[in-house]
């Protein structure tokens, strides 16, 4: 099937691009999430009237995005976790976890999913975590874990 993207989707594609995807994806997730539209004929003629506003939005999101990105890279979020010998925690610091502390801590509101974690935190200390805001544009988050013995 056909669509053309109204939002950017990992290793798919960007804003306005046209792509073919099986039917199931389209149908199942890009569709109802309003992530994607039928590439009908209707469709493709919209798209080349909206090219010229949608580059327009593009501009101003990544702007809004790289000021965003300075904001958090200025931040720093701090966390109290009971831990063990050597620092280790009982339990974890997951990227939920950080997304509430961010909003709680400094009022940034963040999806939990743009926040790259490889595995979550698991020991005391001071580390660094990346939030992707938005293509091509990355904040650093510094994250300070206390143990409270």
């Amino acid at each position: 099937m056909k669509i053309i993207l109204l939002e950017d989707v990992k290793n798919l594609g960007t804003i306005g691009d046209v792509v073919k995807v099986s039917d199931g994806y389209a149908r199942n997730m890009l569709l109802p999430k309003k992530m994607a539209m039928i590439a009908n004929e209707k469709n493709m003629k919209q798209l080349e009237i909206n090219k010229k506003k949608m580059a327009k939005e593009h501009a101003e999101n990544l702007e809004q995005a790289t000021i965003q990105a300075e904001l958090i890279s200025s931040k720093t979020v701090k966390f109290e976790s009971k831990a063990g010998e050597g620092g280790k925690l009982f339990g974890s610091v997951t990227s939920k976890d950080l997304a509430e502390a961010l909003k709680e801590q400094h009022g940034i509101d963040v999806d939990k999913r743009k926040i790259q974690l490889d595995s979550s935190i698991k020991n005391a200390g001071e580390t660094s975590v990346d939030i992707k805001l938005f293509p091509g544009v990355t904040a650093s988050l510094k994250v300070i874990i206390e143990a409270d013995e």
